[in-house]
């Protein structure tokens, strides 16, 4: 059934939130990062107008921050943990944390599943993490998914952040998230683009959801999908070991359907469109502009390294440090895209602190209240179980479109996700 005008305007609304987080290059100028001032208040990360993004860039901040071993400052931790609705969903953003939150249309999964991650991270917030877990519970689809609020078909992305929330916090999405028969990764899969006539350039690739029939191949959603099919979220451990060489997948009359490995196959394809880049993926968002995206690019950096596949990861990170890919001055000011940097970093094993000659963690730190003094964070680490029940230790995407006058959306029929951090 086609996706109603009225969710599709209300998902662009919404969308904008990843969108500035993720850095997308479609958002008209008025409504990016930075350029907007703040009515927020003291504790958020970012200069931008938070409406859209204030969660998401939050949550993202303290990801990349436990990646490096920094812990954000209480008043940080107290305005994520507060931006939370009564049935324990999240907004994109609160101005008014003392006025209800609108349970059909003002809670989003992507919010939620991202403030879950983030508040696992810094620990201490087993309550808040709890009650985020079972609104997203409350919300799954009968196919196992998630879309992007409440009532919205599943699709892709959103059932990847979902699938990153229960990883984060030691979780089994397959057991703690298993609904009628189906569980998370059920749903996720049926976006995944199997072998088929004329689309073996495509195999392996994620869409975002099916339109007119067709499920067209999504660089975002397959960036998203190839770290969740692995069970992980947005924050991956350092990479160690021996590097994992990149396994296509093998279409064709030689090919074994029962060895399909969709891991492997979309972090295949996810090689195949970054070597036909140059080492970066491209936009393709409809009213983007041409060039590189940079965001969908340290997705990618960040998927690949999480399977393992070292060397595949690093061609897109140092073409990100590179002086032509001006990473440095898309990311500057923006919480969210200095942190999506961080954690691809992070998660190849290369030093975020020196970072084609920029130290991301400070610059990260910068666009936020003074974390604590590192002994701090220190103690912090160590009382982590205790404070939060032994499971809460320890991850973007979308993609935007002008939708209805409301500025930034999510892609046509749903949210297509672009150029983010």
């Amino acid at each position: 059934m086609a996706t109603s005008f009225a969710v599709l305007a209300r998902r662009g609304a919404v969308a904008l939130a990843t969108a500035a987080v993720l850095g997308t290059a479609a958002a008209p100028a008025a409504f990016a990062d930075g350029t907007s001032p703040s009515p927020a208040a003291p504790g958020l990360y970012g200069t931008g107008d938070p409406k859209f993004d204030g969660v998401f860039r939050q949550s993202l901040a303290f990801l990349a921050q436990n990646a490096a071993g920094v812990a954000p400052a209480e008043r940080a931790v107290n305005w994520l943990a507060g931006q939370q609705c009564a049935d324990g969903g999240f907004a994109g953003f609160r101005a008014d944390t003392g006025a209800p939150c609108d349970a059909k249309a003002g809670e989003f999964t992507d919010a939620t599943a991202a403030a879950v991650q983030g508040l696992a991270a810094v620990g201490g917030r087993a309550q808040v993490v709890t009650k985020g877990l079972d609104w997203l519970k409350a919300h799954q689809n009968a196919d196992g998914g998630w879309g992007m609020g409440p009532g919205n078909p599943s699709d892709a992305n959103s059932t990847a952040i979902a699938i990153g929330a229960f990883a984060a916090v030691g979780q089994d999405p397959a057991k703690a998230a298993a609904k009628g028969g189906k569980t998370p990764y059920d749903a996720l899969l049926s976006f995944q683009i199997r072998c088929q006539e004329k689309k073996e350039d495509q195999a392996g690739a994620f869409g975002y959801m099916p339109q007119n029939g067709e499920l067209p191949a999504n660089d975002l959603a397959s960036a998203a999908a190839a770290t969740a099919a692995l069970g992980k979220g947005f924050l991956v451990p350092a990479a160690k070991g021996a590097d994992r060489p990149v396994k296509p997948a093998a279409c064709g009359d030689g090919a074994d359907a029962a060895q399909w490995n969709a891991a492997e196959a979309v972090a295949g394809y996810l090689v195949k469109k970054l070597d036909a880049g140059g080492d970066h993926l491209k936009s393709s968002m409809p009213g983007a502009p041409e060039g590189p995206d940079t965001g969908a690019t340290a997705d990618a950096a960040l998927a690949l390294a999480a399977g393992g596949h070292l060397e595949a990861a690093r061609k897109p990170l140092k073409w990100l440090e590179s002086a032509d890919s001006k990473t440095a001055e898309w990311a500057k000011g923006n919480p969210g895209r200095l942190a999506k940097l961080v954690l691809a970093a992070h998660a190849a094993g290369s030093d975020p602190r020196s970072f084609g000659g920029t130290d991301l963690v400070a610059a990260l730190n910068e666009t936020g209240p003074k974390p604590e003094p590192a002994s701090s964070a220190s103690a912090e680490k160590k009382d982590e179980k205790k404070d939060d029940g032994g499971g809460f230790g320890a991850w973007w995407y979308v993609a935007v479109f002008f939708v209805a006058s409301v500025g930034i959306g999510f892609l046509i029929s749903g949210r297509k996700k672009k150029n983010q951090p």
